[in-house]
């Protein structure tokens, strides 16, 4: 059964990439530009795993975190969060982030965490 996975990230790119190497993997992915609209793609969906950025417009990955740790029925969702900033993961973790991972990352580091995780 393949496991889906949210990715949320400002950055087109980026969403770009992860969605095709979690896709390579054997994953169902979705994609949203942040925390905002990472909302409307949990409303009435249950996702395997969430992958978000940590700097965002409009609301920003740990606020995400604390959104989706609140509510009852997402909050055991893992999160796995990427960030330039080294000295966010003591935050992020403190927020309820499962895996915390510094951009740049090897892509064998993220496809590991997401495999533990999910086993997608």
């Amino acid at each position: 059964m393949k496991k889906n996975i949210l990715i949320v990230d400002d950055f087109e790119i980026s969403r770009n990439l992860l969605d095709k190497l979690l896709t390579k993997a054997g994953c169902l992915v979705m994609s949203a530009e942040d925390g905002v609209d990472a909302q409307t793609y949990l409303d009435g969906r249950c996702f395997d795993l969430i992958i978000t950025d940590l700097n965002m417009p409009n609301m920003d990955g740990i606020e995400l975190v604390k959104v989706i740790r609140a509510h009852a029925i997402y909050r055991y969702i893992p999160v796995i969060m990427l960030s330039t900033k080294s000295n966010q993961d003591r935050p992020a973790i403190e927020a309820g982030v499962t895996v915390f991972i510094q951009k740049p990352f090897q892509v064998e580091t993220l496809l590991a965490s997401v495999k533990k995780i999910v086993r997608c």
